[in-house]
């Protein structure tokens, strides 16, 4: 088990983002990262990871933030980092790594399709649940989870940033001002 978790916060085209990660990969993405969210979020990442949080943009993070820097940059599609799961079990994490693999830049899928994609059609209401929960947002692209109907459905990080990555990705069109 890791003796500490470093994290960092990075600037981005949706505001700061808190990065942490293990000696097994990235393991938390949290948007709206000003220092209220910080203190709100280091201290409860290291007690659940058992492990002394540590702040550093080198090392395990090094990495993470070059890709991130890259992706907001219109130069990276897909993420080609180790992630660490440890903080998302069952169903959540089935629904997450099959979000991760099978959703790829540029395009979306209905709640309905991705709960029938890991074998629970009927379960659309608890994939919204997964991507609430999601550990790892833009790294694992909650934001391409759309309602059937076309709707652009809800987002932990706000609707505005959800409407910003998908234009990103140019699902959307970008915003006029």
């Amino acid at each position: 088990m890791d003796t500490t978790v470093e994290w960092a916060v990075v600037p981005s085209d949706i505001g700061p983002l808190l990065l942490a990660a293990t000696d097994r990969g990235l393991v938390s993405v949290v948007f709206h990262a000003d220092e209220a969210v910080r203190e709100a979020a280091i201290d409860p990442l290291g007690r659940q990871l058992g492990a002394e949080p540590v702040e550093s943009s080198e090392g395990r993070l090094a990495e993470p933030i070059r890709q991130l820097a890259e992706y907001f940059a219109g130069g990276r599609r897909a993420f080609d980092l180790p992630l660490d799961w440890t903080l998302t079990a069952g169903f959540n994490r089935q629904v997450l790594r099959e979000l991760a693999e099978g959703v790829p830049f540029g395009a979306v899928v209905g709640y309905g399709d991705l709960a029938k994609r890991v074998g629970q059609p009927g379960a659309a209401q608890a994939v919204g649940a997964a991507m609430g929960a999601n550990p790892l947002p833009v790294v694992v692209p909650c934001h391409r989870v759309v309602e059937s109907d076309g709707g652009i459905g809800g987002f932990g990080g706000g609707l505005e940033t959800k409407r910003t990555l998908l234009a990103l990705e140019g699902v959307l069109p970008q915003p006029l001002f």
